[in-house]
């Protein structure tokens, strides 16, 4: 560890979307390089399958993710992979270990402080995607849209020497239909925490980190790695922190017209293996 690298107990990190050319994946590079854990919860939607299903694109630096995650496994890290909608062809692992990752449909964090969390992507709590998965699907293309043009707007402001901004994230807070969404969707993972019995739940799916209280249920999501670039961290004194990397550092400069090819040389990202588990939260 780097005398620049913070340790810390637990970091949740969710919505890379990696496979997108809005992947936030440098801005992450830098982020993992500034802590390092005890405890890594991969929230869903890690890779987006959707869009690699589509067309082709994998970067050096998207790559380089992985391989830093699976490293941080193999010197000891529990890392925890909790598929999304984005990534659901990883849900058929769940049960199994790959390159000593744990993949779990939903997983159970003990703070520091004794409160015990539930862990959830989130998407089965979205009404759009359990009723009608194509329009989802649709609405996913709309979204990389409204990306591609946050993306240009933002490489203007970088010439105007202005900071990073989400132009959508900022219209998303500004509707009413989208806050009623987050709001609905907020509400029904804090009965599924009841439900559970826990005293909070940490999630992620909307692209939109938050921390409240819901109903006696602390209810948080870390957020994203394509718009806002946040996580969610257990210090080593208890304390929980929800990051803005955007405002702790300078964000890496946008690449949303190249496109990258497979990346020989590298070891594989995946090493699956069928070693069965001491425990299960399914």
């Amino acid at each position: 560890m780097s005398p620049a690298t913070q340790r810390v107990r637990t970091i949740w990190i969710s919505d890379f979307h990696l496979g997108t050319r809005y992947a936030r994946a440098r801005d992450l590079i830098d982020f993992l390089a500034h802590y390092e854990s005890d405890y890594l919860y991969l929230v869903g939607d890690i890779v987006d399958g959707w869009a690699l299903s589509r067309s082709w694109y994998w970067t050096q630096d998207q790559n380089d993710v992985i391989q830093k995650i699976l490293r941080r496994a193999r010197k000891g890290t529990e890392v925890t992979y909790i598929p999304g909608n984005h990534d659901d062809f990883a849900r058929d692992y769940v049960g199994m270990q790959f390159g000593r990752v744990i993949v779990r449909h939903q997983a159970y964090h003990d703070l520091l402080d004794g409160r015990r969390f539930l862990i959830v992507h989130g998407d089965e709590f979205d009404g759009i995607i359990r009723y009608t998965k194509w329009l989802q699907k649709l609405g996913a293309v709309a979204y990389g849209i409204a990306l591609a043009l946050n993306g240009v707007f933002n490489i203007i402001r970088s010439w105007m020497g202005r900071p990073y901004w989400s132009l959508s994230a900022y219209l998303k807070q500004r509707t009413k239909k989208a806050l009623q969404y987050i709001d609905d969707f907020e509400k029904l993972v804090a009965e599924k925490a009841h439900q559970e019995q826990v005293d909070g739940v940490v999630c992620g799916h909307i692209h939109h980190a938050d921390e409240r209280m819901i109903d006696g249920i602390h209810y948080l999501n870390c957020g994203d790695w394509v718009e806002s670039c946040t996580a969610l961290i257990e210090y080593t004194d208890g304390r929980l922190e929800l990051v803005d990397w955007t405002k702790r550092q300078a964000p890496a400069p946008l690449e949303l017209f190249t496109r990258g090819d497979g990346l020989p040389g590298h070891e594989p990202a995946w090493n699956v293996t069928t070693e069965p588990l001491a425990k299960s939260a399914d």
